[in-house]
């Protein structure tokens, strides 16, 4: 049995996907798992991770764990699925982290992502860290300007930096909890091409076919923007300091890490902008 934390998000659905293909017997745990329609193979727990207790009874009789937990509390929450999991006697977790752990000065989230990793080290359990770059999926920030202006905004300036397919950082997670010699490994991963969101926003008017102009932006306009969609403080904090290292070009290294682990080539943006071009129309 294989618990699956954060089911509900972009790579915990996809997680629990490729899980049940692989003939896997799935728990997923959430805040309502009532309201999350999971697939009916999968058994669903409702779960806090700051509520271990609830984390008991979700690591009952689990043999791995698939963990994704987010903000400032990471290591605490970590911490807490850890000490579940020993007590339950689990034998490999597989952490959703981020890359970059180790270079908080320009990263903030990866400094969330460093406490909740040594939190699971200190427990003792055999983990797995899989450590991804910047989501394709991240484009859906801009389907309003897309659909109401024909623009993007960003304050990425012409960095490039090398997105990954969601699927595919599943992909990695679910190797590392399926087959062999996975445990104390950190993976670190990207897509396969190192991008400007310029070039993003070119690709995707090509697949829409629509005209969508790229308006370079600062952090200033960027911190107004992210303050009036509703994003938290916290996360406007943590990801101003991420946009400045995009913009010294320092972000545009290439890993070949999936074709290693899964066997096969990463999904292009390309790839990503035609499942997902009815979103911007």
């Amino acid at each position: 049995m294989i618990l699956v934390t954060g089911a509900t998000g972009t790579v915990g659905r996809e997680v629990v996907s490729q899980l049940l293909a692989a003939g896997q017997s799935v728990r997923v745990m959430s805040r309502n798992p009532a309201k999350a329609r999971f697939d009916s193979l999968v058994t669903a727990f409702a779960g806090d991770f700051s509520i271990p207790e609830t984390l008991a009874r979700a690591a009952e009789g689990v043999e791995k764990i698939f963990s994704l937990t987010f903000g400032p509390d990471t290591g605490v929450h970590e911490s807490n699925l850890a000490q579940a999991a020993k007590n339950a006697g689990v034998r490999h977790i597989v952490k959703l982290s981020v890359i970059g752990v180790g270079h908080g000065e320009w990263n903030r989230i990866a400094d969330w992502h460093a406490s909740g990793e040594q939190a699971i080290r200190d427990s003792g359990i055999p983990w797995t860290f899989v450590r991804p770059g910047a989501f394709m999926s991240n484009a859906l920030f801009w389907t309003e300007s897309i659909k109401h202006q024909g623009k993007v905004y960003s304050n990425y300036g012409d960095g490039k930096l090398p997105s990954i397919h969601p699927r595919d950082i599943a992909a990695v997670a679910a190797c590392a909890l399926t087959t062999d010699g996975h445990q104390g490994k950190i993976y670190p991963v990207t897509g396969p091409e190192a991008l400007s969101i310029s070039e993003q926003v070119q690709i995707l008017s090509t697949v829409i076919g629509k005209p969508i102009e790229y308006v370079p932006i600062s952090d200033e306009q960027a911190r107004v923007g992210m303050q009036k969609s509703g994003m938290p403080g916290f996360l406007i904090d943590a990801l101003l300091p991420f946009a400045s290292f995009i913009r010294s070009g320092k972000a545009a290294e290439i890993l070949a890490t999936v074709q290693q682990v899964t066997g096969r080539e990463p999904f292009t943006f390309a790839d990503w902008a035609r499942e997902r071009a009815a979103a911007f129309s």
